[in-house]
């Protein structure tokens, strides 16, 4: 309960702090869509400040070659595809770090007796491990555009949230732990690949972002009424269930900020933003195990 809470309010920063920015021309272009399907998405998702109060556009002849300027400044796909590539070499990196820890604390058997003995010890060390990832977190976001600080400081941010991974599936059977990566890696697999031809097709999943932002606070609400109010494993079924729906989510709207609107200088930001939505996802599928 402690591990899901932790990783609700890592969550909550990168939803609060970076909210979506609006599309434009040279971000939409990417997606496979062509130079003038780009230019009249890019021009939908913003408000024209040509429109009248009363609704007729006025024109300007003078901002036409403007107009024309910025819809010939076309981004080459092939370096958004290179920035989509960098961070999920990223991510990939991040997730075989986490695995690795975990198989190691999952085999070492005195690491969870360690744990679930009780002790005072063994409860700071939890302590510890569950503030580790905050340490790290807001220098991280502060230094997340400057090379190669961004990198070591994702680099130890993604060690300490490992350990929280680590301790807290060594507590479960291998097969469920097993299980449960297995539902994880076909829900992200299935999900991307959706988001990806929404995306070709043109769709924008940014008017999700209000809603996610408030699911996630009903959902940490939920998880600290729990802790206080445990319902047992029926409350932990709801809360599997309600997670499940909401990272998903998460997964399609990071997804689309990744290929539509991240700068090139935003990697990190879209890795941890990715890799917390994984790992809450398979926390979540790991609840419906307690």
């Amino acid at each position: 309960m402690a591990s899901a809470v932790q990783l609700l309010l890592l969550r909550l920063p990168l939803a609060a702090v970076f909210p979506p920015k609006p599309a434009t021309t040279k971000t939409l272009a990417v997606a496979g869509m062509s130079k003038a399907e780009a230019a009249a998405a890019g021009n939908a998702a913003k408000p024209d400040p040509e429109m009248g109060v009363a609704g007729e556009k006025e024109v300007v002849a003078e901002k036409a070659p403007a107009r024309r300027k910025v819809a010939a400044e076309e981004e080459d796909p092939r370096l958004r595809w290179a920035f989509v590539r960098k961070v999920y070499c990223i991510l990939a990196l991040q997730f075989a770090v986490t695995a690795a820890i975990a198989v190691v604390a999952w085999a070492v058997r005195p690491i969870p007796r360690f744990f679930a003995a009780g002790s005072l010890a063994s409860w700071l060390v939890y302590l510890a491990i569950l503030l580790c990832p905050f340490i790290v977190l807001w220098p991280m976001l502060k230094y997340r555009e400057k090379h190669p600080v961004n990198l070591l400081l994702l680099g130890l941010f993604t060690l300490c949230e490992s350990l929280t991974i680590a301790v807290c599936s060594s507590t479960f059977l291998g097969k469920v732990v097993l299980q449960a990566a297995i539902l994880t890696a076909v829900a992200v697999i299935g999900l991307t690949i959706f988001t990806f031809w929404a995306a070709h097709r043109g769709h924008d999943f940014t008017f999700m972002y209000p809603f996610l932002a408030a699911s996630l606070l009903v959902l940490l609400a939920y998880l600290i009424i729990q802790i206080c109010f445990p319902l047992g494993r029926a409350g932990m079924t709801i809360y599997g269930c309600l997670a499940t729906v909401l990272f998903s989510a998460f997964i399609v709207f990071d997804t689309n900020q990744l290929i539509k609107r991240h700068t090139y200088n935003e990697y990190v930001i879209a890795a941890i933003s990715l890799y917390l939505d994984v790992i809450n996802l398979f926390m979540a599928q790991l609840s419906f195990s307690i």
